[in-house]
């Protein structure tokens, strides 16, 4: 299945979990692919692991909550692709508190790095997308963003943020040929969960020691299957940003496993 072949996809947070194993699926799918991270440990990673396809993977050393970092990033990207079709923002942290306890500082990370990041790269990005072919805009919110997750006050918000966001610039866009939507992973197993991620990014959620965990009984996918790998979430990002996914835009899909009915 060669859904990409043609296609030109900048991915950020490719340098472990989710984002990772997107840039896995788009290139062997035939697309040509821009790894995005804050981890060079990381996108080496993912070089190793794209393999016969590593000569249509190119990668950059992305900060997405600094505005400078991310205006070159983007221009490199669209330089080494000839241009734009396919943006996926996975870039993103996820830290677990007492509110009581979470500073500002420790909040507004959350927000700068999962919401105004994903701003910020979808600012540099529109350019070059509203010039591509069938542009799509994959977003990462999370089940998060419309249902209780204990300790993640701040990680809700900066995900309910990208939701929100995502819906209003699927109406801007529209009419100008980009459709934007967003994928709500839950239940999920990958770097940003496990903490074993590659990228400095992508550290675990570390709940508080006295974390009662009774508060997490709802939260086992119903497929009674565990936690599913990041290449399922891949998978639903995939088709989104493909022909198969053109009738789609200003909407969320949960991938959950049914956690949340």
């Amino acid at each position: 299945m060669n859904r990409y072949e043609g296609r030109r996809a900048l991915i950020t947070g490719g340098g472990s979990g989710i984002g990772q194993a997107t840039v896995l699926r788009v290139l062997a799918e035939g697309g040509a692919v821009v790894a995005a991270d804050i981890s060079e440990r990381g996108l080496r990673d993912t070089v190793e692991k794209a393999g016969a396809h590593a000569g249509r993977l190119t990668t950059v050393v992305v900060d997405v909550a600094d505005e400078t970092s991310v205006r070159d990033g983007v221009a490199a990207a669209v330089a080494a692709l000839g241009g734009l079709d396919v943006l996926v923002n996975a870039a993103g942290i996820l830290r677990s508190s007492h509110t009581r306890e979470t500073s500002l500082d420790a909040f507004t990370r959350i927000l700068q790095v999962n919401l105004v990041g994903t701003f910020l790269v979808i600012r540099e990005a529109v350019p070059a997308l509203l010039a591509g072919r069938d542009a799509a805009v994959v977003n990462f919110s999370s089940t998060s963003a419309a249902f209780a997750h204990p300790y993640m006050a701040a990680y809700a918000a900066s995900k309910g943020g990208v939701q929100s966001m995502t819906h209003a610039l699927a109406a801007e866009y529209a009419k100008r040929g980009i459709r934007f939507t967003a994928v709500q992973p839950g239940s999920i197993s990958s770097g940003m969960t496990d903490g074993s991620g590659a990228s400095g990014r992508s550290a675990g959620p570390g709940l508080p020691g006295d974390a009662d965990m009774s508060l997490f009984a709802k939260l086992s996918p119903a497929l009674g299957q565990g936690f599913a790998g990041p290449e399922t979430v891949a998978s639903v990002v995939a088709m989104l940003g493909s022909a198969d996914g053109r009738f789609i835009t200003g909407t969320e899909i949960r991938v959950d496993g049914g956690t949340h009915f």
